[in-house]
C-alpha cells in the first residue's frame, strides 16, 4: 500500500494521512504547471483531456501497489476518475 496526493492541493493532506496511518507516502504524480484549471472547462471531454495533459503518474511509485489517493476537493469527479484510470494503466492494483 502507498499514499499519494493529487498535486498540489492534496499533498499536505496525503502526507498527514500517511504519517497518521503508518503507510508510506510516495510522490506518485507529477503536475504540468503550464496546464490551467481543468475542472472549469465547458464540457466533459475537454476536462478529461485537460487532466491527461496536466497529470502524469510515476510508475515506479505505484506499480504493483494498492494506492490511497488523497485530494483536497472533488467538484465533478472528472479529475478523480481520470486519475484512477491513469493509476491503473501504470500498474496500480
Amino acid at each position: 500500500d502507498v499514499v499519494i496526493g493529487v498535486p498540489d492541493s492534496g499533498l499536505a493532506a496525503a502526507i498527514g494521512f500517511a504519517e497518521e496511518s503508518g503507510l508510506p507516502y510516495e510522490m506518485g504524480m507529477m503536475k504540468n504547471r503550464y496546464v490551467g484549471r481543468t475542472f472549469i472547462q465547458p464540457n466533459q471531454e475537454l476536462r478529461r483531456k485537460g487532466v491527461r495533459m496536466k497529470l502524469s503518474v510515476v510508475r515506479k511509485a505505484v506499480e504493483g501497489k494498492r494506492v490511497i489517493l488523497v485530494d483536497d476537493s472533488i467538484v465533478r469527479g472528472t479529475t478523480s476518475g481520470r486519475i484512477v484510470e491513469l493509476l491503473k494503466a501504470a500498474g496500480a492494483t
